[in-house]
């Protein structure tokens, strides 16, 4: 796929969050976007307002000429919850037309980056979310694709360059094959998702082969305790990033912070329980590879405000 040779880009099942992130990013790169979603929801009602033509019924009438009369320009991206019987993909699938899975699109559009992936059963959303918050507030050139609102820039999407990216590896059908990291970590592989792999020793085995995935020379880190190599992050153990000495004032997590190479004290962190402790350590880690000085990512640490409908503070005293 040459992005420079899609003219437009039309997204069957644009109102996912994954979808609509990839759909933001098309349209900042100036293409033309249109789609089909099952249901309105606040998601494509922003992409709307946008400009972007969406319809909710599954009818190839309803798409735009412009998009079914050149197949040469234009990409179909499809999430793998669209039965194959659905009429605008079977449509475009008889008509000669590039159609990809959104897991295809993102593994194409970030192999040439430098890219930090997320994998994980659990906390990919609020990881991922964090890392790109603390290279947002360290000035890393970089575009992110998150599976949730954030908090900090109130998109699923933030474009402040090309040269890194921050993706969430996601494990449902197998999606997380497509992407090649230079630095990657796995924070849970809980049995999940069993309709697919079939047992957890499957599942295990396809987190093994996401990991060989890595770019030469790159790094992955992973929770302590998982059955995986790569460098461990941990709370008060032995792991290579590890926090140490909490505190709790006021709401806020007041804690030391060591790395292989440095110790950093009273790092401030304001997201309740121990699971988004870990999830803001390797965050850390990550964000590290990309080369802010420490002391920056610890400041910005303590700024990350959360994702949308996940701890969400109302009212704070």
């Amino acid at each position: 796929m040459n992005v420079a040779q899609i003219h437009r880009v039309y997204f069957i099942g644009i109102g996912g969050i994954g979808m609509s992130a990839l759909a933001r990013y098309f349209a900042f790169i100036d293409k033309t976007v249109a789609g089909y979603d099952k249901t309105e929801s606040p998601l494509t009602q922003e992409l709307a307002a946008s400009g972007m033509d969406i319809h909710y019924k599954d009818s190839v009438d309803l798409v735009a000429e412009v998009y079914k009369n050149d197949s040469e320009h234009t990409l179909v991206v499809y999430t793998p919850a669209v039965p194959s019987n659905h009429k605008e993909y079977q449509f475009f699938l008889q008509n000669g037309f590039t159609i990809k899975k959104r897991s295809e699109v993102l593994g194409l559009i970030t192999k040439d980056s430098f890219c930090l992936a997320v994998a994980g059963t659990h906390g990919k959303t609020t990881t991922s979310s964090i890392l790109a918050h603390l290279l947002k507030e360290t000035g890393v050139k970089m575009t992110a694709f998150l599976g949730g609102i954030s908090e900090d820039f109130n998109s699923n999407f933030l474009l402040e360059g090309t040269e890194y990216s921050v993706v969430e590896a996601d494990e449902f059908d197998r999606s997380f094959m497509q992407l090649t990291p230079n630095v990657a970590c796995v924070t849970s592989m809980d049995a999940d998702h069993l309709d697919i792999y079939g047992d957890a020793q499957e599942l295990e085995k396809t987190f093994k082969d996401f990991t060989e995935r890595l770019k030469p020379g790159g790094t992955l880190f992973v929770r302590n305790g998982l059955p995986l190599k790569g460098l461990t992050y941990g709370i008060e153990d032995d792991s290579d990033y590890c926090i140490r000495n909490i505190k709790i004032e006021h709401g806020t997590y007041i804690f030391d912070l060591e790395t292989p190479d440095l110790k950093l004290e009273g790092v401030e962190f304001n997201k309740p329980g121990r699971h988004n402790l870990l999830n803001g350590l390797v965050a850390f880690a990550m964000a590290m590879q990309a080369g802010p000085p420490p002391h920056r990512l610890a400041q910005a640490l303590s700024t990350f405000k959360g994702v949308q409908r996940r701890f969400s503070y109302q009212i704070k005293n």
